[in-house]
């Protein structure tokens, strides 16, 4: 048996269980999660059902995203795929190109190396779940703040584009959960933050200015998934607070030139490698 898969099946898992299970809890106490939510509308609350239909996509996600590693074969890896799962500490010494020709029946790597990621990340928003319950804010901020730096940190060190584990087509479901995760724990740590702050709206001029400067930065910074999330917890935004609608707006669109630029990007890089092979193959004709 494969130790790395069997540790990573319990930790996804595992893992996406107790979150689920702490979610629910939240959705059907009294007062629930909305409730104390409405009752704490602060300078960052977004609209709820933005929240409700993400975390509805994510559920969708993980769990298919868990499945991948219950249809992997459990056995040993042979030696020429042995090196190619271990987690941070030999990242550099893995080769890319390798990476994108395992077999289909072996785990695929980046999802081995972001798993104990994800584990934390779904124990933190458990945790966050059960101190926000209490009115323990400052608590759960704590934790929605472990949460998003582990996930800043998947999406730009062990996934990022100079990583073995970088964006390809062998791994985009990966991206897609990682990304996911750290795009909503970005909103999560600004709206948590706000309520344990009692920071009523609308900011000053100069934290607007400040937040949009800090969402730009990391849309640029990062690839078209991850902007599209933060473009998505704009919006949220806007429809939550009429206080500094306009300003919020101004970030969205901000967000969505970004997200254009990306789009735009790479359907030419496509485009162009496309062309490019398409020339070669004539050439060698």
């Amino acid at each position: 048996m494969n130790p790395q898969l069997i540790r990573a099946r319990i930790l996804t898992l595992g893992s996406f269980v107790i979150n689920f299970a702490c979610q629910l809890y939240g959705m059907i106490s009294s007062p629930n999660m909305k409730e104390i939510a409405d009752a704490n509308h602060y300078a960052y609350s977004p609209n709820p059902i933005f929240i409700a239909a993400f975390f509805a996509f994510q559920v969708v996600v993980q769990i298919y995203w868990i499945s991948k590693l219950f249809i992997a074969s459990s056995t040993p890896e042979s030696p020429k795929y042995n090196h190619r799962i271990i987690l941070p500490g030999g990242i550099e010494e893995v080769d890319a190109d390798m990476l994108s020709a395992h077999s289909t029946n072996e785990p695929e790597p980046s999802q081995m190396a972001y798993a104990p990621i994800y584990a934390l990340g779904n124990l933190c928003i458990g945790g966050w779940m059960i101190f926000w319950m209490k009115g323990m804010f400052w608590a759960s901020q704590a934790l929605v703040t472990v949460n998003t730096v582990i996930q800043l940190y998947a999406v730009y060190y062990i996934l990022g584009r100079s990583s073995p584990f970088a964006l390809s087509r062998t791994n985009i479901l990966t991206h897609l959960v990682a990304k996911t995760f750290a795009g909503i724990g970005v909103l999560d740590i600004l709206d948590n933050g706000a309520v344990a702050a009692r920071y009523a709206g609308p900011p000053s001029r100069l934290v607007q200015g400040v937040t949009a400067v800090l969402l730009a930065l990391l849309a640029i910074s990062s690839d078209l998934i991850f902007a599209l999330c933060l473009m998505y917890d704009t919006t949220a935004l806007v429809v939550g607070q009429p206080t500094w609608r306009l300003s919020l707006s101004v970030i969205t669109g901000i967000t969505a030139l970004i997200v254009l630029a990306k789009a735009s990007l790479t359907w030419n890089n496509r485009a162009g490698a496309a062309s490019t092979g398409g020339s070669e193959g004539q050439l060698r004709r």
